[in-house]
């Protein structure tokens, strides 16, 4: 690259947010670009057994004091004589009107995968693959800017797609998938067909984590990630990492 030259920007769907496993609840983390429509947070977890509740809230900021807008709190409750979920807003400081579900779709001592689906008008989620309800905004979806989970839930993974996983004009709800850090389909040497070759401006993103003992890494395209150092390969030890290629024929970064 000639000095003074910059890569184009990427296109906001190409913004990457890279998936947190096992993470420690209390757990608050920044979502990439905000929300809008056509986002998808999925949540991966099990629910303890003596488990009471859990929530999970899009906050417009994560400011502690004063305490942030709560666009969507989506709140799980096992502890009462029926369960059920609370959806609610917070604004100003003050609860609106709870939309209340009775038929609870998760259960104690069982895992689960949520997918939150957001549209232009209301956030669907569905549990294990099903729909479970649809929650309208109340706040700018726009405002959301951080996600945040609580309370009693032993979460495996969260991730987030930017692609809106609707056929346009279609209508059928999305299916998730869970993380799968054991298939078979991702064991190395991994290779697939690129269906329409390659092209000058294509990007290629492969995402994994660093071995405890890594050697080297080489791609199918050429590039290659050699020479390490030990202390090197510690500090990466453990640690997702997100490889960019840019084939244009003058550029191989990764990172």
């Amino acid at each position: 690259m000639s000095p003074g030259e910059t890569l184009d920007p990427l296109p906001d769907t190409l913004i990457l947010q890279p998936p947190v496993f096992h993470p420690l609840v209390p757990y608050v983390t920044t979502i990439f670009g905000g929300l809008r429509a056509g986002k998808m947070v999925t949540l991966q977890g099990v629910v303890p057994l003596g488990a009471r509740r859990f929530q999970v809230d899009f906050q417009c900021g994560c400011s502690l004091h004063p305490r942030p807008d709560i666009a969507i709190h989506f709140n799980p409750r096992f502890h009462t004589t029926k369960p059920h979920v609370i959806c609610n807003t917070l604004h100003g400081g003050q609860w609106q009107a709870e939309a209340r579900w009775p038929r609870l779709a998760l259960q104690r001592g069982a895992s689960f995968l949520l997918l939150f689906l957001f549209g232009n008008e209301e956030m669907k989620v569905s549990v294990n693959g099903r729909h479970f309800l649809h929650y309208a905004y109340r706040l700018p979806l726009s405002r959301v800017d951080t996600l945040g989970i609580y309370g009693d839930i032993l979460v495996t993974a969260v991730g987030f797609l930017n692609i809106n996983p609707f056929v346009e004009g279609g209508s059928e709800y999305p299916v998730g998938h869970p993380f799968l850090l054991e298939s078979p389909r991702l064991e190395v040497p991994c290779s697939r067909a690129l269906p329409r070759g390659l092209w000058p401006g294509q990007v290629i993103i492969v995402r994994g984590l660093v071995l405890p003992e890594p050697k080297d890494a080489e791609s199918g395209c050429g590039c290659s990630f050699k020479g390490l150092k030990q202390e090197q390969h510690r500090a990466l030890e453990g640690t997702l990492t997100q490889w960019r290629a840019v084939l244009d024929g003058a550029e191989v970064g990764g990172h």
